[in-house]
């Protein structure tokens, strides 16, 4: 592929700007299992993308032909482009993950479901579309844990009432919980196989209680890792892929 063509794929401006960066000496390569980078200053170079990774304006940045990403989401940030209130998630994350064409159209990564303004913990982002259907859709089954704390003391006969299944107000179907595990007198871990809207907050309400901190420990096999603070994200790699989506 054209070096300026690999640029622009991943979301480094137009083509033109891309040209510009590579002639202007601003974009070093190192391929494979080369051991160093080294400045390209034709665009319309063929570079092998096979373990490729970029150096654009000081800033290395590995080829990926889809973007899978992982953040940990902080309080106080929507998981939208156009939010209301409060920050953009997507203000966390590098510009070129926010500028990936997608279908001849720059729209960036995507985030796969959301999580409420003051909701922490794992957040997916993607510009796979098929990976976000089959990551999020309702009919996949993909389990989610959450790590609930409560306003008032969780007892046994709520547990019971949330695997059983609560309904909510606009919907007659009872909705239920894959499993659900007191962890103290305050806290516990629910665990979805469906996302609507604040379902967690709803379902605790329709039990007596009231959700008090909200946070995604995991999505199916995968867990937050303990070394990711808030507002980081991470590259998701080949092992990471095949966790999420072992059982979907």
């Amino acid at each position: 592929m054209q070096l300026q063509d690999i640029l622009y794929s991943q979301g480094f401006g137009t083509r033109r700007v891309c040209a510009g960066l590579i002639q202007q000496g601003f974009v070093e390569v190192k391929a494979g299992g080369e051991p160093a980078y080294h400045p390209l200053v034709d665009a319309a170079a063929d570079v092998d993308e096979d373990g490729l990774h970029l150096r654009v304006q000081g800033t290395e940045w590995p080829y990926h032909d889809k973007a899978y990403v992982l953040l940990h989401k902080p309080a106080g940030t929507e998981c939208s482009q156009k939010p209301s209130t409060y920050p953009s998630i997507y203000t966390l994350l590098p510009a070129p993950l926010r500028q990936r064409p997608t279908k001849s159209a720059v729209q960036g990564v995507q985030a796969v479901g959301r999580l409420d303004q003051d909701t922490t913990g794992l957040l997916l982002l993607s510009d796979d579309g098929q990976f976000i259907h089959r990551m999020s859709s309702p009919k996949k089954h993909v389990p989610k844990v959450y790590q609930v704390t409560t306003k008032h003391p969780v007892d046994a006969a709520q547990v019971s009432k949330l695997l059983a299944g609560v309904v909510l107000d606009d919907d007659p179907k009872p909705v239920r919980a894959a499993d659900c595990v007191i962890i103290d007198t305050h806290r516990l871990d629910l665990t979805l196989t469906e996302g609507k809207y604040h379902q967690v907050k709803r379902m605790l309400a329709a039990v007596g209680n009231r959700v008090e901190g909200l946070h995604r420990s995991s999505i199916g096999a995968m867990t937050l890792p303990m070394d990711l603070a808030p507002g980081q994200w991470r590259w998701l790699g080949e092992e990471d892929l095949q966790l999420l989506t072992r059982a979907v």
